[in-house]
């Protein structure tokens, strides 16, 4: 299944994208949903005895996401603050269910050494710790801006192709929205605006890396192979069970997760291997190239709005799909999803977290 979707700057885009959307996505993943309706067992096991000892985050809850001041216990006296350990396993690298660049090769089993990963996206309370401790100036302070998303009027719909998104003079991680925007009440946060070099200047501060883009998806399905990894995450009681986007993109957010741009990290529940936002929210970074092939509607191609001065770097792999994501538009919030965006452009809508590799 190959599933395209191209934007058209109309005034019908309030009413008939969403149903084709819908359809066409819905009805490939209900199907298969029905066929492989049963978790595969897990590798639960993953999550191992070295988390035993271990002060893991306080977070899986609205009330507790809010409280969070965006730093984990012992930050910065444990070189592991923050982090659970996964040992190595493997596991289906992709999905026949997605789109076409998430087809696994061959059997998809992939094997991945263990690894320490984030709990949560690294926060703005985090970047900041590291800003203050190295001086460091990101690419977006550099570039001058940073591509922002915006819900647009029905004019600007009717005006130009990706209408929802803007490069804004004076954006950065810590001027989210432009000029004179501050971080005051989003330390809790994923740090956003930050490019792949960014991440890793963070990363290798603390002795870390990028996940690669397999560890990332290790890390997502978290021992798990059934076709409801490809579907809209949902809990028991059918409320969202990540921060994306429900309603019509990108006109109409019904808000129905409980948050209509991004949420402090880990308001929903985590994964079988104790991780938070490996769905929706904000994408993440990893360190691989992206190849395979290019969808029709893509992430919005956000190098659209770019200063036309501004030179197109390597395309890199993002995972996990962000608040933006949605039925009729984007529809990868899921583990296997995967993404490129060029690895100096900043965006409103990426983040990342780190990992800790085993010695070999």
């Amino acid at each position: 299944m190959t599933v395209r979707f191209k934007l058209k700057s109309n005034a019908a885009l309030y009413g008939v994208y969403a149903a084709i959307a819908t359809v066409a996505f819905a009805a490939a993943f209900t199907a298969a949903t029905a066929a492989s309706a049963v978790f595969s067992g897990g590798k639960q096991g993953a999550f191992d005895e070295l988390n035993a000892s271990r002060p893991l985050a306080a977070l899986g809850s609205e009330r507790q996401c809010e409280r969070y001041a965006g730093l984990p216990s012992r930050w910065r006296d444990d070189p592991k603050a923050g982090m659970v350990h996964l040992h190595g396993g493997d596991f289906v690298f992709g999905s026949k269910l997605g789109y076409e660049d998430e087809r696994p090769a061959g059997d998809g089993k992939t094997l991945v050494a263990g690894f320490w990963i984030d709990q949560t996206d690294v926060t703005n309370a985090q970047f900041a710790a590291f800003v203050k401790a190295t001086g460091y100036v990101s690419d977006s302070e550099r570039q001058g801006g940073a591509v922002v998303f915006h819900t647009p009027t029905r004019d600007e719909m009717n005006t130009r192709d990706l209408a929802w998104w803007t490069w804004v003079k004076g954006a950065a991680w810590n001027h989210p929205t432009g000029p004179g925007s501050t971080l005051e009440g989003r330390m809790n946060q994923p740090v956003t605006m930050v490019t792949q070099a960014d991440a890793l200047a963070y990363a290798r501060w603390l002795g870390r890396d990028l996940p690669t883009e397999a560890e990332w998806e290790y890390a997502g399905k978290a021992g798990r192979e059934g076709a409801e990894l490809d579907t809209a995450p949902r809990d028991d009681h059918g409320k969202p069970g990540a921060n994306y986007w429900q309603g019509v993109f990108p006109v109409l957010n019904t808000n129905e997760d409980g948050h209509v741009g991004l949420a402090p990290v880990g308001c929903y529940a985590a994964n079988d291997f104790k991780l938070y936002d490996m769905i929706g929210n904000a994408w993440e970074w990893t360190k691989d190239a992206y190849s395979g092939p290019h969808q029709s509607h893509t992430n919005g191609d956000t190098a659209a709005v770019a200063p036309l001065s501004r030179k197109h770097d390597t395309p890199m792999v993002i995972k996990g799909g962000s608040f933006l994501c949605s039925r009729d538009y984007c529809v990868r919030y899921r583990a296997a999803s995967r993404e490129q965006q060029e690895a100096d452009l900043p965006a409103s809508h990426i983040g990342f977290r780190t990992v800790l590799r085993d010695a070999s």
